[in-house]
């Protein structure tokens, strides 16, 4: 009996340890939490003029001076685009995550689209964005993308508001 209950005591232990985030991820959580400008998109390792539609939303100038908000007790928040002749302006909720990914490559910023009341309405579709740099005021995030076979990587440059 006294066997059993360590074994079962001992599993407990293991689930509980793999659902906990890393002090690291934690501690970038925290970074996140409150109200962001997206001031500045650029591109790398390629030349030219560059149009993106980013996230299955919107072209990348609609994503210039829009607010995104994280809220980090229960991993929701919002991007806001302002309207515009190019633009469908207004708020989308998401669920995000910091992820600490294998070896060797930075952490990343998890999140897939929700309604209002934190349903999923992506079909568990989401997007990563690596983090490359992250304080208390500013945070540079990239994700790559292929234009014509070759990769072009996309730079979302934020200020904390």
């Amino acid at each position: 009996m006294i066997r059993k209950t360590s074994i079962l005591l001992g599993v407990f232990t293991i689930l509980l340890g793999s659902c906990t985030i890393t002090k690291s991820a934690r501690s970038q959580r925290n970074l996140f939490s409150g109200t962001w400008s997206l001031d500045n998109i650029r591109y790398e390792n390629n030349t030219g003029n560059f149009q993106a539609v980013l996230f299955d939303d919107a072209k990348d100038i609609c994503f210039e001076g829009s607010e995104w908000f994280f809220r980090d007790n229960n991993s929701t928040g919002r991007y806001t685009i302002k309207g515009g002749s190019l633009c469908q302006g207004g708020d989308r909720y998401i669920r995000w995550s910091v992820i600490e990914p294998a070896q060797n490559y930075s952490s990343q910023l998890q999140f897939k689209f929700i309604d209002e009341k934190y349903k999923d309405i992506s079909g568990g579709v989401g997007y990563r964005l690596n983090i490359t740099s992250l304080d208390e005021q500013q945070m540079v995030l990239k994700s790559n993308a292929n234009v014509d076979g070759e990769l072009v990587t996309i730079v979302y440059e934020f200020s904390k508001k």
